[in-house]
């Protein structure tokens, strides 16, 4: 896929350019690893939980009834 990427950091650009240079890739083969690295981190994943990671969390008191209240008002008594 071709994209522009706009506001490099011109010296890091540079960098980045003799550094593929050197690694014999282009630039957006070594942008690429950079992205898939970058996606891969632990603590991006673990970020990621699932929705059955969550704890059910409770009613306040004097809500104790509370779905029963609302089964009512939706579906009638």
């Amino acid at each position: 896929m071709d994209t522009t990427i706009r506001n490099i950091d011109e010296r890091v650009y540079r960098a980045l350019k003799a550094r593929a240079a050197l690694a014999g890739k282009t630039i957006g083969e070594i942008v690429n690893e950079a992205i898939h690295a970058y996606l891969m981190r632990p603590e991006l994943s673990a970020r990621r939980g699932s929705l059955r990671d969550l704890q059910p969390e409770s009613y306040p008191k004097g809500n104790e009834r509370l779905s029963e209240e609302i089964d009512t008002v939706v579906y009638g008594a």
